[in-house]
């Protein structure tokens, strides 16, 4: 259990330095927004903001915890989140690549469910 709370800690410490990091740029004009659901272990990273008259709503990253692993259902970072969990210490087996399909995510280095 112990390693779960680590894996939450280290998801929101991941999310908080990208959300930091684009809240710091000047060509910024819209509003990055973090959603922390701890008692559902929904973690998410969003940008907010409009188009014209089209209001946006853009998820940058959502990560979960399900069944002891960390899910990453979506990841438009550069660097990758799971790459980032890796140089943390986090073991590929507890990463689900959630955005692939399950019969293609055999072909990862990661788990696949």
């Amino acid at each position: 259990m112990a390693e779960l709370e680590q894996y939450k800690d280290l998801i929101q410490k991941i999310l908080t330095e990208y959300h930091d990091w684009v809240s710091g740029s000047s060509n910024l004009t819209d509003e990055s927004c973090l959603i922390f659901d701890e008692k559902n272990d929904h973690y998410i990273w969003l940008i907010l903001g409009w188009e014209g008259k089209k209001h946006i709503r853009n998820t940058q990253a959502h990560i979960r915890i399900k069944n002891e692993k960390i899910w990453i259902e979506e990841d438009w970072t550069e660097e990758g989140i799971a790459n980032e969990l890796l140089k943390l210490g986090v073991d590929a087996t507890d990463i689900v690549l959630g955005f692939h399909p399950p019969e293609e995510r055999k072909y990862t280095e990661f788990a696949i469910a």
